[in-house]
């Protein structure tokens, strides 16, 4: 494979983190605060609720198809302009989403998660780059910035609507500061033109779709982003069958994405502890699993069962995210991973939030609904258990054939996948 050098221009430590920082802050805010408006949207575009649903997958099909070829846009044009090439997709998504015509906001939303995606997959190739010995805390920091804005930005959507007598179009496009300032912090990285290649022996794809820890990491991201977005959809309508009222439901979706920052707290400082990281795997999925069941059961604690799916949630995908990072070798593979992972685990979870909402309006209760979601979360656990072990995907000799092979952490053993 062809190797390509970098030009040696040796970045700013607190200005690369501030520019990742500030990248990861539109990686969830510019679609996740729609969801209070959506009974808004339905009403002034006399939308149903599949229609007025799709504007949260639309977003998720995005990640799963725009994903995989983020890697190879960042080989071509280079890590730093490819991010940079995010934000500005991200930026023209939200002005277009904001005109105020029907076919706007789908298209809007549509290039918003195509410009996400980009950032999803390469955020981690750059950590694992630039700080590979700081991998899980910048992950869990970066998620609680994601985090952090995807609730401010949720919390202030109904009082801004009630402020401006519902003119969604005003909300929208004051999104526009998120990738406008991303873009200003992030611009002098621009000149580092560094490419994302490594001299690699096989076939890099091969090598990852044929990989069981690869498998386990990308359907352990799956779980989590189908869980949660379920959460994301359908949590203010459970509430609601469960006797809470509009208003209640919608201030609990503040509190549940501000919950999935939480564990960012929690998970920086211990993760990079830990021999491997099957056990805080499983706790994680089997608290989104005991906060649906919650739901189920005891309604009337919602808000200690928000918060217990909403930790697991979160955490989940700080670890599935450090997963990509600490299971490769290079900032390649990282890309790589992170592609598959993300076409894949995005892809599952965009059929969460239509496939739960089908099978309540089929039942007419949320029982079934949620009882499948708890056992997902236990399946979650069981899948977590593998891809938390402490192996690495190593690249493979031309004469190993399919075999795939595993090596530790330590780099001292190797084993067969």
């Amino acid at each position: 494979m062809e190797t390509r050098t970098a030009t040696k221009i040796t970045p700013h430590p607190v200005l690369l983190l501030a520019g990742i920082f500030l990248i990861a802050t539109n990686l969830r805010a510019p679609f996740t605060s729609i969801a209070p408006l959506l009974d808004g949207l339905k009403e002034s575009f006399h939308l149903n609720a599949t229609q007025a649903g799709m504007l949260i997958t639309l977003p998720l099909l995005a990640f799963a198809l725009v994903s995989p070829f983020a890697a190879g846009l960042a080989r071509r044009w280079g890590l730093e302009r490819t991010l940079l090439l995010a934000l500005i997709v991200i930026g023209a998504g939200v002005l277009l989403r904001s005109v105020g015509s029907i076919w706007s906001l789908y298209l809007g939303t549509w290039i918003i998660g195509s410009g996400i995606a980009l950032g999803n997959v390469l955020l981690p190739a750059i950590l694992k780059r630039d700080f590979p010995e700081k991998v899980a805390p910048l992950t869990a920091t970066y998620v609680l910035a994601m985090g952090i804005a995807a609730a401010s930005m949720s919390a202030v959507a109904i009082p801004l609507s009630q402020f401006s007598n519902f003119d969604w179009r005003l909300e929208m496009a004051c999104l526009i500061l998120l990738p406008a300032i991303g873009i200003l912090v992030w611009l002098p990285q621009v000149f580092r033109e560094t490419q994302l290649t490594t001299k690699v022996r096989g076939p890099l794809r091969n090598v990852l779709w044929r990989s069981p820890i690869a498998w386990q990491v990308t359907f352990f991201l799956g779980f989590d982003c189908f869980l949660y977005y379920v959460g994301v959809s359908w949590l203010p309508a459970i509430l609601e069958d469960g006797g809470y009222s509009t208003e209640q439901a919608g201030s609990m979706h503040g509190v549940l994405l501000l919950a999935t920052a939480i564990p960012g707290l929690i998970l920086i400082p211990i993760v990079p502890r830990m021999k491997d990281q099957r056990a805080v795997a499983c706790f994680l999925s089997l608290s989104i699993a005991v906060g649906l069941l919650g739901l189920l059961i005891a309604p009337k604690f919602a808000v200690l069962w928000v918060l217990v799916f909403g930790f697991g949630a979160g955490g989940g995908l700080i670890l599935a995210l450090s997963f990509i990072s600490m299971r490769t070798p290079n900032a390649q593979y990282a890309a790589g991973l992170s592609g598959m992972a993300q076409c894949v685990g995005y892809l599952v979870a965009s059929a969460g939030p239509p496939v739960i909402g089908r099978m309540h309006d089929a039942t007419g209760s949320w029982s079934i609904p949620l009882t499948v979601c708890v056992l997902l979360g236990g399946i979650m656990a069981v899948v977590g258990y593998f891809a938390g072990r402490d192996v690495q995907l190593s690249d493979v000799q031309p004469h190993v054939g399919n075999a795939i092979a595993l090596r530790r952490n330590t780099g001292t053993e190797a084993v067969k996948g």
